[in-house]
């Protein structure tokens, strides 16, 4: 399947800005300063440590083992990546100059410019930048930033230069494509999600790129579309190739791509699919190992191996290849080769600057830098190494005590000598192990500095010494070579693993050696050093240390791997006693196991800064709170404020130990993993009785070291004069400690300076030391690089120092032959050479002693023979009984018991051994005896010349198991099970449905108060009906459960029976037009399967036959023996009959060779001694020539046994024959007397006729048993000979059979391939269709359940109307308003807060819409929008509070309905893809099942075309033309008689079966419509009694009820609480309703008062107008002059002003009288009510005003 993939740049920025085609050039001659760029150390702020504390001096190392590690800039110049320098190196004068990376955190990827004017640096950290240095120059012209997260893996341009791309590591991948002139991205997008090893520009096809990496490759393009550019990127598919990393390839002019393999071979690579695999003839790989092309021109490929080897090949056979007839791969053989050395793995080449330059430079991942011609001329030089470097981890490091050198060793299997002074390689030494350890001898063990000690990883140490080979000219006269040499002076072997730490005592008189086999092991220094002895310790060795020359005693510090320390004394040579081990048992020790602390150490730490903070906020509340004085407010902060500290953790397993050294007078130690970041102080406890694996001590200090919390101190040393601390981090990078003198508890620790030196990811810094004069420090990492550093400027250093180069030890006068090496492998070590050294002795000793006691026993044996002869000769009545001979049979059971007690000790001591030879003596027999499945047994009959043999059978194959088990077809099984599987999954999904009560929502919310404290009665009725509530749940929950596992086993509609359906698919499969059968599948596996069956029954056949045979000849064994006994008695028989009465006895049956081949066989002691000693003179050269080539010792010792077997039967035969003659001569005396004697009388010749009958007829009867059994022996011998011949021409049928089926299993291997691409395609999609199907059901199942909640919403959305509509009651003249608050939406607060954009976008769209509803409700309304926070006035106000709760529940409920069909929507969307899904997947399987079974059809027409051998009688022949049979039989049809017989009595069965079948299906029907019957009136029964259910509960309870809920109802205390405190209040307000009433009858009383002064006031008021109009008509009648109209204005202006005050005081009369029957009313009510917040209590009525203004005012 393909992967297309279309990746955006990320710097979309850039192509959105206003389209504007000019973009900002950067200036061509723009440089950055290097100084400002590069990395500086990190030195502790406000400390007096210089910057340039140290200076770089030389790289020693070479980082080989780093990818493209290795590029040219020049002809002279190479340059390559040290830890966190860039090297530059002159070729001729191998001087380095050094580039520091600018980020600190390392270097991940260079290249150089195809015009070598520059070249690039990718760096590694946080976000880091790719420079691009200007050569010569090396000044940084770009920088390019933002490519990547972590690291760059790899960087390289394109054809032209111009272009430059990029590949991130993990964890983003990113490609990205730079214009690197300008700083800007073109193109980026992600790689692929593993590690990507290359990239590269096609050099024809400047569109084209391909990235390689782990496990893949793939093919980019860069495309322009609508869009703006894109790449577009193809992943390679191998297809039946099993997928290997791809290290290198090669872009070929047509688009093609070679890649290489892991394997060897090259891969071609057309579009994204394998074209065809490359390999040598025969099947050869091309390279041995991992293979790379890495140039394409002239018409020749050219690759390289980590087999050191160089290829050419034929580009246009490899362009034009393809593959063989079976699609595997093409075979071609090299045009040339150039092999460049042994142990040479080459990973990366790079090409001469040179113009038409043939030579190339390749990196060697073993440490070395080649120089090579590939012209492949007569003329062209040898393969040339330039550089040789350590390969891999330094695992050893030191420096001289007395001069300026250095000595390393690596797993490379070399040692080196380095002159950092003169910055070279003085001498390299190589052995045929890796080194794992390393010391330099000090001077007091070697004056002259030249003694080293390395250790290896087959635990050899050896003593190697240095010596100036240029001054032994003065001696041998001799002019060497070289400045310096390494003379191997002494090896041994003291451990069995890898040496992992070599020190010296502080005398120099003891070495010490430590290994990863958990030994230390002790010898004395000298001339020779010599064992000791060595002691044990609880886990591999990490280092030793000598305790200094400040301690008292001399001890040795054991730091193990695993976290134990041991401290042992030194041994005390003089109080050694030889022993028959090494082992230092005695030696007096004392141990430590760290325990962490670290998790201790930061929850203090937190819970000291949390007190503090603590502290503070407490300290600035009680400022705050000192006016408030909220006590309690403060009080619960602080609980809530309160935090658990977190759990105590110990890291399993422990951390491992990395460092450690000695204090005064204890130890520090420094550890890694989980316990980093501290220097923990330690000491020995005072109680050592405890096993050191189980014990657990704690440091009892520690000091914390900054900014190493993931970075470990790993090694650690100090300046001679112990002011510098230096630290080789885990990280790569060197950390300075400046010290006062004498701070052995390193207080002082605190500023340092600290630089990255080597790589920061693998490069931990493992070795580091100081020169003897302090003014150098050198380190070694694992990867593989080494620095030396100068404490002084060059300058400086230059005229401190005397000398340019270091001094280097003269040799010794008695220089003599370097010693012998131990080169093999399995040598001893020094314990095992002693233990076998004693067991020699033992057994040598223990030999002397058996041969003693031997010839003793002999010399006995002799002495007792000589008595025994003695005795013989004496007289018989003075000789010895042999029972006077013998000892006291006490003495023998004395004896016997010893021995026996011996014997089980011997026993006992050799059981394993015993075992072990018994095995081994049964897996010899196994091999060569019971591997021939027995000797051919060949039985004879006695009488008869028939035989019969067993059949010769070879031990059967080893049938794998596996093979039987295999799925042979992976036929695609059903998925008739799946529902029910889905059903019974979900069957507790039905149980957790999501509803709301309908109490919940009907009820109102309870704000609870105090409790009331209740009484008995209450109590135990609470009681009572909480445990009948709890049985009633009880008792429903399990209904429930009962219900959902009967609902969730229900079967959905469309369910058929599995049983049915198998036996339809069998029916549609077996019944039938033959055409349209579908025949069962067959592949190579079944046709196997069938051939190793018929083997086996043949195989039991025949072993059964030979069963029968070995029993036959089992039975002629006994019956040899028992007529031998027969004859014996005949022979007595006869003997005591007359010689005429005698009939001739049988002739014995002999067994015959073939018959007892198993004799052979056998053995004796007897035949064990003649083969010793015949193998003994063969060796000796006793026999003669001829007879040693005439046959070989066994075939002689046959020879031997069967003469010695001849003779014992012809001394038989002899020995008999005098008997015989005896037994005659007695029967002829015992005749004689009665022929010559007188005659017998008559009872005697009664007698002896009797005797003579008794005798005949028990000879007779002898007689006739003997040739009875022999004549049944040959018939059943007779009888089994037939059986084995018709078994015979059965099982040569069972060979034809077997031919066949081969040629079966032949053509149908030949399907295989295509078949089992076809399976794997079809087991793909079947498994897919059915997760599809699985998640279709579940999606449907949970759509239908959100279709019930959505019924059950909008049914309590119903019930809450009616619940609403029932508290309105009838004729409510306020149902308008509050049925318009009751459905009024309004916008609500959402309950949960939700996170992310998407559903801020909802809540938005959410209050949207609620704003839409308002808009819409008041829309609809037309008026004023409704005031739902005053009740109005009339209205109750507990109506008015229970609608805004059912409001709220309303809402509440239409919010569940809108999540509900939300939900919904989404599942219909997904079950409609699940669809569209499943409709795919199906007409794929479809598609795929037709293609199997055209497959399975094609091999069934080759199959049927094969010939198949029939034997046939003449009377099985019906086949005849013209009343004979034809000669040719090819028309002919072979059947079988039986099987036809079976098919004829089939019709009749099938016949019997149809109407079985038809009888079944009419009374399926008819329980069918039965059920359909049932069912309805099932239903209607259901709905009738639903209705009375609810007519009933509507009677009862007035509404429909959950009747569960009920049930489920448990006494309520808060209930009985609020009766108790209606009660209490009802009393108490019946109280305050007696003083208001007594209130209200004052009011009324003061009512009445002011009603009739009121009424007083308007009779006033009454006789007042009177009086008006009396005076109005006397004033009209006196003012009659006046004119009228003046008179009349004047008079209905003050009507009017009259009028308006009477109106008033109307009004504010009936206010008065309407506010004081309201008041009275809530009085009458049970107390007051507040009036709203918008009405205020109307003034007190001012007194009348008469009508004329202030004529009644009082006075």
């Amino acid at each position: 399947m393909y992967s297309h993939e279309e990746c955006d740049t990320q710097h979309s920025v850039m192509q959105q800005e206003a389209g504007s085609q000019s973009k900002k050039q950067l200036p061509a001659d723009m440089y950055y300063k290097y100084e400002e760029l590069h990395s500086r150390p990190y030195i502790t702020p406000d400390s007096e440590i210089p910057e340039n504390l140290l200076h770089l001096s030389h790289s020693f190392g070479y980082d080989c083992g780093r990818r493209a590690n290795l590029k040219l800039l020049d002809d002279r110049t190479l340059i390559f990546i040290a830890g966190n320098m860039l090297v530059l190196l002159d070729v001729n004068t191998k001087e380095q100059r050094y580039l520091r990376s600018c980020s600190g955190g390392g270097i991940g990827a260079i290249t150089a410019h195809p015009g070598k004017e520059y070249f690039v640096v990718a760096e590694k950290g946080k976000q880091p930048n790719i420079i691009v240095y200007e050569y010569p120059s090396l000044g940084p012209y770009c920088i390019l930033r933002g490519g990547t997260e972590r690291e760059y893996s790899f960087v390289e341009f394109n054809h032209n230069g111009s272009i430059l791309a990029s590949v991130g590591s993990a964890p983003d991948y990113t490609l990205t494509l730079w214009d690197w002139r300008q700083e800007e991205v073109i193109l980026s997008c992600k790689a692929i999600s593993q590690e990507v090893y290359r990239v590269s520009f096609s050099p024809y096809n400047p569109g084209i790129l391909t990235t390689s990496g782990f496990g893949h490759i793939k093919f980019w393009k860069m495309a322009n579309t609508f869009t703006g550019p894109k790449l577009q990127g193809l992943i390679g598919h191998f297809g039946k190739t099993v997928p290997t990393d791809i290290e290198g390839y090669v872009e070929l002019p047509d688009g093609k791509v070679l890649s290489g393999t892991d394997w060897g071979n090259l891969l071609l690579w057309d579009g994204n699919t394998i074209k065809v695999e490359i390999c040598r003839n025969d099947g050869r790989t091309c390279h041995t190992g991992t293979v790379q092309p890495f140039s394409l021109e002239d018409g020749q490929l050219m690759t390289i191996g980590s087999d050191g080897v160089v290829r050419v090949w034929d580009f246009e056979r490899i362009n034009t290849a393809d593959s063989n007839s079976d699609g595997s791969s093409f075979e071609m053989e090299p045009n040339n080769e150039l092999v460049v050395g042994r142990n040479v793995c080459l990973s990366s080449v790079v090409r001469s600057s040179l113009p038409h330059s043939f030579v190339w430079f390749a990196q060697d991942s073993n440490g070395a830098i080649w120089k090579l011609d590939l012209s492949f001329t007569n003329t062209s030089p040898d393969p040339e190494c330039l550089f040789l470097f350590h390969g891999g981890m330094i695992q050893g490091l030191d420096v001289s005590k007395n001069s300026h050198l250095m000595a390393t060793t690596t797993l490379d299997c070399s040692v080196k000598v380095f002159d950092f002074l003169a910055k070279r390689e003085l001498t390299t030494r190589r052995f045929n192990q890796g080194g794992t350890a390393l010391c330099w001898a000090p001077p007091k063990v070697s004056q002259s500095g030249g003694l080293l000690v390395t250790g290896f990883e087959n635990g050899v140490v050896r003593l190697l010494e240095l010596y100036n080979p240029q001054r032994l000219q003065t001696i041998t006269g001799q002019s060497p070579e070289g400045d310096a040499e390494l003379r191997l002076r002494q090896p041994f072997k003291p451990h069995d693993a890898a040496v992992t730490a070599v020190a010296y005592e502080r005398n120099g008189e003891i070495l010490a050696t430590g290994s990863a086999d958990c030994t230390v092991f002790f010898f004395t220094v000298g001339e020779n050093y010599n064992p000791i002895g060595f002691i044990h310790v609880p886990g591999p060795v990490q280092a030793l240390e000598w305790s200094p020359h400040s301690h008292n005693d001399n001890n040795l510090l054991i730091l193990c791997q695993s976290g134990h320390v041991v401290e042992v004394h030194s041994p005390d040579l003089a109080t050694q006693k030889p022993t028959n081990t090494f082992h230092l048992s005695e030696l007096p020790r004392r141990s430590f196991k760290f325990k962490s602390i670290k998790s201790r150490i930061k929850r203090e730490e937190d819970f000291a800064r949390n007190k503090a903070i603590k502290e503070k906020k407490k300290k600035a509340k009680e400022e705050r709170l000192k006016d408030t004085k909220q006590l309690d407010v403060e009080q619960e902060e602080e609980k809530e404020e309160k935090e658990e500290l977190p759990p105590i953790y110990i890291p399993d397993p422990p951390s491992p130990l990395c460092c450690g050294f000695y204090s005064q007078p204890h130890f520090w130690l420094s550890m890694g993993g989980f316990d980093s970041g501290f220097l923990y102080h330690c000491k020995f406890s005072e109680n050592q009785d405890e096993d050191p694996e189980q014990r657990q001590d704690e440091p009892f200090s520690f000091l914390p070291v900054h900014n190493a919390e993931d970075d470990p101190i790993c090694s650690i040393t100090f300046s001679s004069n112990r002011q510098l601390l230096l630290c080789g981090m885990n990280s790569g990078s060197i950390r300075i400690y400046p010290l006062q003198p004498g701070d052995h508890s390193l207080t002082s620790m605190q500023a340092y300076w600290t630089l990255s030196v080597h790589d920061n990811q693998y490069g931990h810094l493992r070795h580091i030391r100081c020169s003897h004069d302090d003014l150098f420090v050198l380190t070694g990492g694992d990867d593989g690089n080494i620095f030396s550093f100068s404490l002084l400027p060059p300058e400086e250093m230059q005229q401190s120092l005397q000398r340019k180069r270091a001094k280097i030890p003269s040799p010794k006068i008695t220089l003599g032959n370097e010693t012998e090496d131990i080169e093999d492998p399995a040598a001893y070590s020094l314990e095992m050479a002693k233990q076998k050294l004693q067991n020699d002795q033992l057994q040598k000793e223990a030999e002397l002693k058996v041969s003693e006691k031997q010839k003793n026993l002999s010399e006995l044996q002799k002495k007792f023979k000589k008595v025994l002869n003695d005795n013989q000769n004496l007289p018989e009545h003075i000789r010895l009984k042999p029972e006077e001979l013998q000892l006291d049979q006490r003495c023998y059971k004395q004896a016997e018991r010893l021995k026996a007690q011996r014997v089980m000790e011997v026993r006992r001591q050799l059981a394993w051994e015993q075992e072990r030879c018994s095995i081994a003596l049964k897996k010899l027999q196994d091999w060569f005896r019971d591997s021939l499945g027995g000797k051919m047994v060949t039985v004879v009959a006695i009488q008869t010349s028939h035989r019969v043999s067993t059949y010769h059978l070879p031990e059967p194959a080893e049938l794998s198991a596996q093979v039987r088990h295999r799925s042979t077809t992976r036929e695609p099984v059903g998925d008739r099970d799946a529902a029910l599987d889905c059903r019974k999954v979900r069957a507790e999904t039905a149980k957790g449905s999501t509803k709301i009560d309908e109490e919940e929502v009907l009820c109102h919310p309870v704000i609870r108060t105090a409790k009331i404290k209740l009484g008995d009665r209450q109590e135990e009725r609470l009681r009572k009906a909480a445990e009948k509530a709890e049985q009633a749940r009880a008792k429903i929950e399990k209904k429930k459960q009962e219900w959902a596992q009967i609902y969730a086993e229900k079967p959905s509609e469309d369910y058929e029976d599995p049983k049915d359906v198998e036996a339809i698919r069998e029916a549609k499969e077996n019944i039938g037009d033959y055409i349209g059968v579908k025949h069962r599948r067959v592949n190579a596996e079944m046709k196997r399967e069938e051939l190793i069956s018929l083997e086996e029954n043949m195989h039991e056949k025949q072993s059964e036959v030979n069963r029968r045979i070995v029993a036959l000849r089992d039975s002629k064994l006994r019956l040899v023996s028992w007529l031998r006994a027969r004859a014996q008695r005949l022979q007595k028989v006869q003997q005591r009959l007359a010689v005429h009465l005698c009939r001739p006895p049988p002739i014995l049956p002999n067994m015959l060779p073939e018959e007892v081949p198993e004799e052979k066989l056998r053995y004796s002691h007897s035949t064990l001694e003649r083969y010793r000693s015949l193998r003994e003179q063969r060796y000796r050269g006793w026999l003669d020539l001829e007879q040693e080539g005439a046959a070989s010792l066994l075939e002689q010792l046959d020879k031997e046994m069967e003469e010695d077997k001849k003779e014992e039967e012809q001394r038989r035969d002899v020995e008999e024959t005098p008997r015989l003659s005896v037994s005659s001569v007695t029967r002829e005396e015992e005749e004689t007397p009665v022929d010559e004697g007188s005659e017998l009388s008559e009872l005697e010749e009664e007698l002896q006729k009797e005797e003579e009958i008794r005798l005949l007829h028990e000879q007779n009867t002898l007689l006739e048993e003997m040739e009875t059994a022999v004549c049944q022996f040959d018939a059943e011998l007779l009888l089994l000979c037939r059986q084995k011949l018709h078994l015979d021409w059965r099982l040569k049928l069972a060979d034809l059979r077997l031919v066949m089926l081969f040629q079966e299993m032949l053509l149908l291997k030949q399907f295989q391939r295509r078949e089992g691409g076809l399976h794997e395609k079809l087991n793909t999609c079947i498994t897919e269709e059915n997760s599809i199907t699985s998640k279709l059901g579940e999606c449907n199942e949970q759509l239908e359940m959100k279709r019930r909640d959505i019924a059950k919403l909008l049914e309590r959305e119903k019930a809450l109307t009616a619940a609403f509509q029932a508290s309105l009651g009838e004729n409510n003249k306020y149902e308008e308003f509050l049925t318009k608050v009751f459905k009024k939406k309004i916008k609500r607060v959402k309950k949960k807060e939700q996170t992310g954009n998407e559903e801020e976008e909802d809540s938005d769209g959410d209050s949207e819409e609620d704003d839409d509803w308002d808009d819409d409700y008041d829309s609809e309304e037309g008026g004023a929008a409704v005031n739902d926070s005053i009740c109005p006035e009339g209205c109750e106000p507990e109506l008015f509070e229970n609608t805004l709760q059912l409001r709220e529940r309303r809402l509440d409920l239409e919010e569940l309905l809108t999540e509900e069909k939300k939900s919904t929507e989404a599942l219909k969307k997904e079950s409609d893809s699940f669809a569209k899904k499943e409709k795919l997947v199906k007409s794929s399987r479809a598609a795929l099942e037709d293609g199997l079974d055209l497959i399975n059809r094609e091999k069934l027409q080759k199959i049927s075309e094969l010939d198949v051998v029939v034997p046939l009688r003449l009377h099985q022949v019906e086949y005849v033309l013209n009343g004979s049979v034809p000669s040719d039989l090819s028309e002919a049809l072979v059947l079988d008689k039986s099987e036809l017989d079976r098919l004829k009595g089939r019709i009749q069965q099938l016949q019997g079966e149809k109407l079985h079948q038809k009888d079944l299906h009419r009374q399926a029907r008819q329980q069918h419509t039965k059920l359909i019957h049932d069912r309805r009136n099932m239903a209607a029964t259901i709905q009738t009694l639903e209705q009375q259910c609810n007519e009933l509960m509507r009677t009862k309870f007035g509404r429909l009820v959950d009747l569960e809920a009920l049930q489920m109802l448990s006494g309520n205390r808060r209930l009985e609480e609020l009766k108790q405190e209606k009660l209490l209040k009802e009393t108490a307000y019946a109280k305050e309703i007696r003083q208001w009433d007594a209130k209200v009858e004052e009011a009324r009383q003061a009512v009445m008062e002011v009603t009739t002064c009121n009424t007083e006031h308007l009779c006033s008021a009454t006789s007042l107008n009177e009086q008006k109009k009396n005076l109005q008509l006397k004033l009209s009648t006196s003012q009659k002059k006046m004119g009228r109209q003046q008179f009349q204005d004047y008079r209905r202006r003050t009507d009017q002003e009259a009028i308006q005050n009477l109106q008033d005081l109307v009004i504010r009369q009936s206010q008065q009288a309407k506010a004081l029957r309201r008041e009275i009313h809530l009085l009458s009510c049970k107390g007051g009510h507040m009036l709203p917040p918008d009405q205020t209590r109307l003034p007190p009525l001012s007194p009348l005003r008469t009508p004329i203004g202030s004529i009644n005012t009082g006075k």
